[in-house]
């Protein structure tokens, strides 16, 4: 999140409207505020099993802000068809594998188990499907002998912070087509 709001100043066409999540205590608020970006926060505790009615309390949040595009970073709740349906087209995730490798969780540990010579990271449109939207951006990394999923994360992570942003640079301007980077 921090990368992409860097990202946006200049000649970049877009600009952050706000930095959401479901957790009040996410570091992330403060330092999109610390950056000037305005922030919500709508904890999903609260509703239980009733993942509508927490949708329906962030979609106020967002349709305050009346963002074009939504950029999920490090939000780690799956949402309901009917919310992703809603802004179809106009959501990214970034997920750390080479989708459609890997979608869900330890994405790190499962390369490393399968022998994997290389992991990356995807940056993809958001479906109702987990992990499963078009792909818009992928870079990739070695996987060293010795790794441990920490380890591969880590150099992981560092890709993860150019993608994101250069897709989303791409995907404001229109520009759809797959961004590899190495």
């Amino acid at each position: 999140m921090v990368r992409l709001v860097e990202s946006m100043t200049g000649d970049h066409p877009a600009r952050p409207v706000l930095v959401a999540s479901n957790d009040p205590g996410a570091g992330g608020l403060a330092k999109a505020a610390a950056m000037g970006v305005p922030t919500a926060a709508v904890d999903h505790r609260p509703f239980g099993k009733d993942r509508a009615a927490f949708e329906h309390e962030l979609s106020r949040a967002l349709d305050a802000a009346r963002p074009d595009i939504i950029c999920l970073a490090g939000f780690m709740r799956v949402l309901t068809a009917p919310f992703v349906e809603r802004w179809q087209g106009r959501m990214l995730n970034i997920h750390p594998s080479l989708l459609p490798k890997y979608t869900g969780l330890h994405t790190h540990a499962r390369a490393i188990e399968a022998g994997d010579s290389h992991a990356g990271c995807t940056v993809h449109l958001v479906t109702p499907v987990l992990d499963d939207g078009p792909i818009l951006g992928q870079a990739r990394v070695p996987v060293l002998p010795g790794d441990t999923p920490d380890t591969l994360a880590a150099r992981v992570l560092v890709q993860e912070h150019r993608l994101y942003p250069a897709v989303l640079r791409r995907f404001a301007a229109g520009d759809e087509d797959i961004l590899h980077l190495q």
